[in-house]
């Protein structure tokens, strides 16, 4: 009876964790097609370059807002056929989370929300241009953190390392 007591004492002790979505909205977009009509006389046989970036911004006390920047450009030989940049962007209620937890969901969980978002921007606009539908593949939040984490880690030694040689 005693071991029950201490462990609801326990579990209201604990904080609380909390992660609700309050809302997704379309931040920024940009869509070029530099050859203009020329683009339309090549053979299609596109190179597609995707990068990917998360930022994020504290809106208050537990509100994040969390933006996930896509730029995707479509090369035809060494010509720009086209460029698009989407920033989908979320606001996150999230509490009962601190350091690398909260570094984790932030930069795992909500850019893994925002992304389906972005991928339909994208392949929308990019028909509306005219060009052959877009569908871009999911992605691993979680392993693009993890190898983050990893890279900085290794950083952290390389330079920890200099200053002792030096």
């Amino acid at each position: 009876m005693a071991e029950e007591q201490n462990g609801a004492a326990a579990n209201a002790e604990a904080p609380q964790v909390q992660f609700a979505m309050q809302r997704i909205y379309l931040k920024d977009l940009s869509f070029e097609t530099p050859m203009g009509a020329e683009v339309f006389k090549k053979q299609w046989k596109p190179q597609v370059n995707q990068e990917l970036n998360t930022s994020t911004a504290k809106i208050d006390e537990d509100l994040y807002e969390v933006a996930l920047t896509l730029t995707i450009t479509v090369k035809l030989e060494e010509e720009t056929a086209f460029l698009v940049e989407v920033k989908q962007a979320g606001l996150f209620a999230i509490k009962g989370l601190e350091g690398q937890q909260l570094a984790q969901a932030l930069n795992t969980a909500c850019p893994q929300i925002l992304f389906p978002y972005a991928r339909e921007v994208v392949d929308n606009v990019v028909t509306k241009g005219s060009f052959p539908a877009l569908m871009l593949p999911p992605i691993n939040f979680d392993a693009l953190f993890a190898a983050a984490l990893n890279q900085a880690q290794q950083q952290a030694e390389a330079a920890k390392e200099e200053q002792t040689e030096a």
